[in-house]
């Protein structure tokens, strides 16, 4: 039986990038994000390229429904082998640290945070029980090198950071891959990129952030998948 990644917030940038570079290798592909047209959409694009994958709308703000969820995405595929974790939400936005507030970083929580690990405890007995798994979270670069200015829900993703490398080095000597692709770009095709686009945000505010195409990011994380050599890969590179 192939294998399968299963890619949460998959979407017209990233999640799309990964969804392929991982399918040509083989893999079958279950899609979770909101949208139900945007998932079909995405399934009849894959399937032009002879991948085959299934969409699964959630809202990924409710961790208590993600054990449904994940037997869903088993029951239509019978295993999962990889979980990409990287959702987008149009309601987040970079602020100063000296406005963020407690409602703030609590509406980012269930998604960044409480979600991904259960997301992780519900895949993980498959996992141990296979002695193979790989889960790669999808941050930004502010959750690693704070900047003034760009706070907001940043310490959410510095905090999911944290989960992260304490369960590397509780899993890796059981055959299970745990690794982050920490992106500090404005990704193309993305709608993260539509909306700085659409609201005409000066570039001057943006310098900081390039763009890079989400095929390299992907390509990135099908090498860190295949050899397994380090927790965390910082694009772009310092």
């Amino acid at each position: 039986m192939s294998k399968v990644i299963a890619v949460f917030g998959a979407g017209t940038g990233l999640g799309a990038s990964v969804a392929r570079r991982f399918g040509r290798e083989g893999f079958r592909v279950a899609l979770v994000a909101r949208r139900r047209q945007r998932l079909d959409a995405l399934v009849e694009d894959l399937a032009k390229d002879g991948i085959e994958a299934a969409g699964f709308s959630a809202d990924l703000s409710r961790p208590a429904e993600v054990p449904a969820l994940i037997a869903s995405i088993r029951d239509r595929f019978g295993r999962i082998d990889v979980i990409e974790y990287g959702p987008f939400s149009t309601e987040q936005s970079f602020a100063p640290a000296t406005e963020t507030d407690a409602a703030s970083l609590e509406k980012g929580l269930p998604m960044f945070l409480l979600t991904p690990v259960e997301v992780v405890r519900a895949v993980l007995p498959e996992w141990t029980g296979r002695g193979d798994g790989a889960f790669l979270l999808t941050t930004g670069v502010s959750a690693v090198h704070p900047m003034p200015g760009l706070s907001g829900l940043a310490p959410v993703g510095a905090a999911a950071r944290n989960y992260l490398y304490s369960l590397h080095g509780e899993l890796a000597d059981a055959g299970i891959y745990v690794g982050t692709l920490s992106v500090g770009a404005s990704i193309a095709r993305s709608e993260m990129s539509a909306l700085i686009a659409r609201s005409g945000t000066p570039a001057a505010s943006t310098a900081e952030f390039p763009v890079v195409d989400p095929d390299d990011l992907a390509e990135q994380y099908w090498d860190m998948y295949t050899q397994r050599d380090r927790i965390e890969q910082l694009h772009p590179q310092p």
